[in-house]
């Protein structure tokens, strides 16, 4: 699993400063985030092209409106888009104000999204 210190950094401090309370998890091939035992967002460096991808879950709704945008990629696995997660490229989340477009539209999802945990 390759990714980005930086990127990592920037994430964990737009967490910090707005006190979530996450915890770190690789999955994906990424480092991700996770808040309320469901994936927030992650960042990972994509193996063919080297380049700093931002992980993020935003929902089936905003997925279909930002999946359009220049540097915003489907995530998939096997051939299958995963609806309701992207990848943005570096391009996209280079600048802080970016990054933190991204990441809030992360939170604003987070309490709808499902937990993949099994519960005991």
């Amino acid at each position: 699993m390759a990714y980005n210190q930086h990127t990592a950094n920037r994430i964990r401090e737009f967490l910090f400063e707005r006190d979530v309370y996450f915890r770190e998890k690789t999955m994906f091939g990424a480092l991700c985030f996770m808040l309320d035992d469901k994936m927030l967002c992650g960042t990972r460096i994509d193996k063919e092209t080297d380049e700093d991808l931002l992980l993020c879950r935003v929902g089936e709704e905003v997925f279909e409106k930002v999946i359009e945008e220049n540097d915003v990629l489907p995530m998939g696995s096997n051939g299958r888009t995963m609806k309701g997660f992207v990848f943005v490229a570096e391009n996209s989340h280079r600048r802080q104000k970016d990054l933190e477009h991204w990441l809030q539209l992360c939170l604003d999802y987070n309490p709808f999204a499902k937990s993949s945990l099994k519960k005991k």
